[in-house]
């Protein structure tokens, strides 16, 4: 991989662990979950010497009644109370969180930044938790210990000393609870600008754009007691055994009851085969695993909105002789636009169609029968239907065809994104936007006594854009690990480096403490599975999951040190000492959390009452209006979309790239090299090719191949001697890890639609190295 541009000196970092043993590629046939689950766990409390703890843990993810929720993916809870509502991934990423390594004073005066900007970053997260706060000292390149005072006067004392509040962005990760995200981004706004970033720019975006603009909410309208009934579920873009894995359970148990389960993804993932769900012990025991899938359509990348459109017209054709295909009743009482969509199916051609999904006609017919003879269908989707140019009108599609059979306001049937990040969700509704309604600006004036900032303040990549201008000069992120998570990384590390100050606030040391500003302070904070004391007591946190219910989550752990603290503690006193003559009684919010959510229950729409509901078992559900069907949009319908098809094939000669995590990968937490479910062992600089491609130009397995992409302005980025492996995706496609690929993915290359990175369609070529 070619360096980002680093400090004079610095060695090249390496993403990912040092492999041990040579690269190799077994193709995967077993069932996802079931004992290799099991044992991938057992190994890794083992490794983490958590064999105790980790048990102990176990027990308390995800429960109510003084559980914690899980720090990894925001799938709902299970609503009948399931002993062990638990996952691979989630063990890995709590246990990751309580290890027994610490890194502390000792460790940062025995290594030099330069020195760890050449570890790899499995390396730096896997030196411990941190201990206390530290300064970077350009004069020994190493960083210093801080007394947490210290530390926020010299917050305070930058952003005082900026010539305007928009000189500064607040970054906020979806792992944030509910009670920091609020207190965050009343900081923000407070100082006066709406400069608030999200995880979700990158994410999920586009899926909040296009529900809002069709349904008048930003969210899906399904909880898992719909997926419990529906008839049919579409499953979109979605990698669920390693992102959401507790969705194998749904996916079984729909199954089982007969429902019908469509997979559209450019690869058959192994969620779309086969499960052995391991809390079902008699399965477990007699080696049973359950189909998850009735159908798998390969679409290209970026072939989904073609492939519903290709859903829509079959729909709208057998509604021709049979009237009972189409809902009538529901277009006619609550949409808008419907004669203007008929007209626009009818002008696509099949032929078209089948070009741009990458689908034939029986493929796409296939998929159409399962969703007319469906009574309910729910679609799910994820990153591999927004992280595109198109996403938003691909979105909007779903709700296209959603609307035509009524598949709204009722159970079992709707639209159901898997957000990511477990608080992610949360962070928007509790005012992590950087672009936020006039009417919730209205409350929280009212609420909170300030005068909020009205004009729209900068995303993710207007972030990047303007730290790198010199627009932005002092950048905060709370939590995840910005310099990888994001795009363009050169330029984003650049970025970064142009700043007066950055602050990390972190558990684990990362990437984003070693790319950082002219003055830097690593902030160290509690982990979701610690004991949060304040003045009142032992304190809890609510988080809200991608099916918009409520609920809290208490830490059950010492904390890792003594010196650790809360993040709404850190943001309190960060904005004390930016906002000395602040009314807002920041200390007195963080003796009690309740006082937070008091203020949150006068401001955030759907929190009315919400210290009282937060405690009932499961918590609360926001409401969604769109769910009863009233539609906030301006005609008081559900908008239909007439967008035109996007070309999405590739020229001759290149290939569209998309790129995702593998199973053994949190995000931008990296447990290992291997891909178990993908078949890939000691391995994460390739590129899975289809056969004929890599024929076509003359690459055998495991050859090492260099990959260019050129951005639309032009400009080109390269990564060289990634080795090639051949995989079942279609011709034309591409895929490989984030973050190694990132580098490819221009930060010009942006959604128009979302402002998103097209991380899941770069434009690449492929040749032999040398």
């Amino acid at each position: 991989m070619n360096p980002p541009e680093e400090d004079p000196g610095a060695p090249e970092p390496r993403i990912g662990p040092v492999p041990e043993k040579k690269p190799a590629f077994r193709p995967y046939h077993h069932p996802a979950a079931g004992w290799g689950a099991a044992k991938s766990v057992t190994r890794f409390l083992a490794k983490e010497r958590e064999l105790i703890d980790g048990p102990r843990a176990i027990a308390k993810m995800n429960h109510e009644n003084g559980g914690f929720d899980c720090p990894g993916c925001a799938w709902p809870d299970d609503i009948k109370g399931l002993k062990l509502d638990i996952c691979e991934n989630g063990i890995k990423h709590v246990t990751w969180e309580m290890t027994r390594k610490r890194v502390g004073r000792e460790f940062f005066a025995a290594h030099s930044v330069s020195e760890l900007s050449g570890w790899s970053d499995f390396r730096l997260e896997d030196q411990g938790r941190l201990t206390e706060p530290m300064v970077y000292d350009p004069e020994s390149d190493h960083y210093e210990p801080i007394s947490w005072k210290d530390a926020f006067e010299l917050v305070g004392r930058t952003l005082r000393g900026l010539d305007s509040p928009h000189q500064a962005s607040f970054y906020t990760s979806g792992r944030l609870g509910n009670e920091a995200t609020f207190l965050y981004q009343l900081w923000a706004r407070e100082l006066g600008t709406n400069n608030l970033p999200d995880c979700s720019n990158m994410c999920h975006e586009a899926s909040g754009r296009a529900l809002q603009a069709a349904l008048g909410t930003g969210k899906g309208t399904c909880d898992l007691k719909d997926w419990e009934s529906a008839d049919a579920l579409f499953i979109m873009g979605v990698n669920a055994a390693s992102n959401a894995p507790r969705m194998l359970t749904a996916l079984a148990e729909a199954y089982r009851r007969g429902a019908q389960v469509v997979h559209v993804n450019p690869l058959v993932e192994a969620a779309a085969t086969r499960t052995i769900i391991p809390h079902d012990i008699a399965d477990m025991a007699m080696f049973k695993s359950t189909r998850t899938s009735t159908l798998n359509l390969q679409v290209r990348i970026g072939g989904d909105m073609a492939f519903l459109r290709g859903v829509a017209k079959a729909v709208l054709k057998q509604a021709e002789t049979d009237p009972k295909a189409l809902d009538r009743e529901f277009i006619d009482r609550y949409t808008d636009g419907f004669d203007a969509y008929r007209a626009l199916c009818e002008a696509t051609g099949w032929d078209e169609i089948e070009r741009q999904s990458g689908l034939s006609r029986d493929a796409v017919l296939a998929a159409a029968r399962v969703y007319g003879e469906a009574d309910r269908s729910i679609i799910s989707w994820c990153l591999g239907v927004t992280q595109h140019d198109h996403g938003v009108d691909t979105i909007r599609e779903i709700v296209n065809v959603l609307l035509l059979r009524g598949n709204l306001g009722r159970e079992g049937a709707g639209p159901s994104p898997v957000r990511g990040h477990s608080n992610v969700q949360g962070n928007r509704t509790c005012g992590i936007n950087h672009r936020p309604p006039e009417e919730f600006l209205d409350r929280l004036a009212d609420a909170c006594g300030i005068e909020p900032p009205r004009e729209h303040g900068l995303d993710t990549v207007g972030t990047i854009r303007a730290m790198h201008d010199g627009d932005v000069k002092v950048f905060v992120g709370m939590g995840g690990n910005f310099a990888l998570a994001a795009p363009d990384t050169p330029y984003t590390y650049e970025a970064l480096r142009n700043c007066d100050l950055t602050v990390q606030v972190s558990t684990k040391l990362n990437r984003s403490h070693l790319v950082h500003g002219r003055a830097a302070l690593i902030l160290p904070c509690l982990g979701r599975t610690e004991k949060d004391e304040q003045r009142a007591g032992l304190q809890s946190t609510s988080v809200e999951d991608s099916m918009s219910m409520v609920h809290l989550s208490v830490g059950m752990k010492r904390p890792a040190s003594r010196h650790l603290l809360s993040e709404p503690a850190i943001i309190a006193g960060m904005a004390r000492a930016t906002l000395p003559g602040s009314s807002t009684p920041w200390e007195w919010y963080v003796e009690d959390y309740d006082r937070i959510r008091d203020s949150m229950a006068r401001v955030v729409e759907g929190f009315e009452d919400c210290n009282r509901r937060v405690r009932l078992p499961l918590g609360f559900r926001i409401r969604q209006p769109a769910r009863e069907l009233v539609f906030l949009t301006e005609s008081g319908r559900a908008e239909f979309s007439t967008a035109p098809l996007p070309d999405v094939v590739p020229e001759p000669g290149t290939l569209a790239l998309g790129t995702m995590r593998s199973h053994d990968q949190w995000n931008t937490t990296i447990y290992s090299d291997d891909d178990r479910y993908r078949g890939i062992t000691n391995l994460r600089t390739l590129v899975f090719m289809n056969k004929d491609d890599m024929r076509e130009r003359g690459v055998e397995e495991f050859d090492p191949v260099d990959i260019t992409s050129t951005a639309r302005d032009g400009s080109r980025r390269r990564v060289e001697g990634y080795l090639a492996v051949p995989y079942d995706i279609p011709r034309g496609c591409a895929a490989g890890y984030m973050p190694e690929m990132n580098v490819l993915c221009a930060l010009v290359d942006y959604s128009t639609q979302s402002d998103q990175p097209l991380m899941k369609h770069v434009k690449v070529t492929i040749t032999p190295s040398g």
